[in-house]
Formats: structure tokens, sequence, C-alpha cells
């Protein structure tokens, strides 16, 4: 039997992924948590498709005695996942228990540890360039996920002005892997009449996947299509340490309860251009149907099925 625990807890909450790669990518940072927090109780919950769902990694926790528990998003940015489902299925969740408390905490966000993190996995490319290079004749070119909410985005957008600015490219645009433009293929299309030789493709992402995949797979087609220019592909960000370092600012935020998303330009609460009508929008969860469908170990499942417009 099972021996309970007053112990806090934590419940790291992430997206989830078909691809293997990307899901033990996302464990293996779960294991980091349990060994700086040896004093807590933790485990993992995903919004879809992968392996303990989140509700599965709340009941694993109430077995062991858990009244309180921290549930941090492992998500870059703060959009309709981290604003509407995660939220929503943490809120129906603590209605089926008595004594239970969910206190949820923030996103990574615009951080400067996150930036320090990026630039040292761009850093880790470089060599690949030539002994001449110079980061003033370089493109840089960074890419988000992409979402529907332009807030987040332009958060991405933030990041790669504050990386060209501090790392000293000689010019840097951002793109995404979708939902939103322009795509990478487009992005570099138009970044190639600049004349840059050398382009660094860094896709701002924690773990790999087929989204990851398919940015390395672009900047290889703009490789073999330009063979006058030089392609390197940056490793994604993974568990860097100053990554799990703001996952600790971001934990400890939500203790304090000063860990608060930004509601300055929240699409639900204020007329953003382009987005007024989702004002006062229910903010509910919208991956039922995919919950713990299961990875690319399980079945072929093609494709990925729905268009992440949220």
């Amino acid at each position: 039997m099972t021996e309970k625990t007053n112990k806090p807890a934590i419940l790291v909450v992430g997206h989830g992924s078909r691809d293997v790669d990307g899901v033990g990518e996302f464990m293996k940072l779960a294991e980091h948590f349990t060994q700086q927090h040896p004093d807590r109780l933790c485990t993992t919950g995903f919004l879809e498709f992968a392996r303990p769902v989140i509700a599965d990694g709340v009941e694993k926790l109430v077995k062991l005695g858990a009244k309180e528990i921290v549930a941090v998003p492992g998500m870059l940015m703060a959009a309709g996942h981290a604003k509407n489902d995660i939220p929503s299925e943490l809120n129906t969740i603590m209605q089926e228990y008595d004594d239970l408390n969910i206190v949820y905490g923030t996103e990574l966000g615009v951080d400067p540890k996150m930036i320090k993190a990026a630039s040292e996995r761009i850093k880790e490319c470089e060599s690949q360039f030539s002994d001449t290079y110079d980061r003033k004749d370089t493109l840089l070119v960074v890419v988000g996920r992409g979402a529907s909410d332009p807030d987040a985005n332009s958060n991405i957008t933030k990041i790669t002005r504050m990386l060209e600015e501090g790392m000293g490219f000689g010019w840097a645009m951002t793109a995404f892997s979708g939902v939103t433009t322009p795509l990478v293929p487009e992005a570099l299309e138009r970044a190639h009449g600049l004349g840059f030789k050398q382009v660094i493709v860094f896709p701002y992402f924690l773990f790999t996947g087929r989204l990851v995949k398919k940015i390395y797979q672009w900047a290889d087609e703009y490789q073999e299509k330009h063979t006058d220019v030089k392609v390197v592909k940056a490793p994604y960000l993974n568990d860097h340490p100053l990554v799990m370092e703001t996952f600790d600012d971001k934990l400890n935020n939500a203790d304090e309860g000063t860990g608060n998303m930004n509601c300055q330009l929240c699409q639900y609460r204020v007329q953003i251009l382009g987005n007024e009508q989702k004002v006062g929008l229910p903010q509910e969860g919208h991956h039922h149907h995919v919950r713990g469908s299961g990875t690319d170990a399980d079945h072929d499942h093609g494709d990925h099925g729905h268009t992440h417009d949220h």
C-alpha cells in the first residue's frame, strides 16, 4: 500500500505530442524538477496525445496525500493552451475533490534567463561556419510555434529583437511553424533578397517534435535551393540550465502568489486589433477529442489532425 504524505506537490503540465522523442524530453525535464525539489511530490500531466493526462497526474498526487498542488505550465508563451485549456481542466478537476487546492503558475514568457539560454543555444551552432564568421554578416531566423493570440506571437518577435541587438547580428526576423505568418519557407525566401550568405535557423521551442523536425526540414530545403548560402540549424532550448532556473522562478512566484499572466494585452479581456470578437469568450478547453489519444509509438496517426487555432 502506498504511504501517504502531506508534502506539497508539483504538477508539471505539458502540451503533449505524438512525437515520442518530444515526450521523452519533457519527461526528462520533469525528472529535473523531482531532483531539484526532493521535499515535494512531483509528477506530470499532458494536455493532449501523450499520457498521463492532467487528471491522471492530479489523481496520482492526491493518492499520495497531496492537498496543495502547484501546476507549472511547461510552455514558453501564454496563448490558448495556457490561458484557456489548462486552467479549464484544472478548475474542473478541483471540483472533483473536497479538500484539494491547485495553484496555477505562469508560462516561462519573455525572461532574461530564457533569452540568455537562447543565446547560448545559438552560440553552440556557430562553430559550423568558417573561420571568417562574423555575426554582423549573418541573418538570424527565430522560429516560434505560432498561435492565434497576437500577444504570444509578438513576444516571440520581441525575443528575436533582443537576440539580434544583444548578440550583434546583421539582421534578424521571426517566423512561425504554423497558425500565423510568415511560415519558415516564406520568411527565408523574403530574407534571401537581403543578400546574407550566412543564416542561422533557431527554433524557439522547449522540446523536439514534429514541428521542430519540420523546421529543420525547411531549413535543409532552403539550403538545397540556395547553395551559395550557408544555413546552420541551432539546437532548441530543451533542458538548458537557465531554462530550469526559470521554471524554478515561476514555481516560487506561484508559491508566493506573485505569478500573474499579462492581462493588459489579453484578447479575452480587451479589444485587440483584429481580434475584437474574442472579448468575453468563455475560457474553456478544446482538447477533449485528443486527450490521451496516444503517441506515434501507440499507432500511426498520420499528420496532426487539428489546426491548433487557439
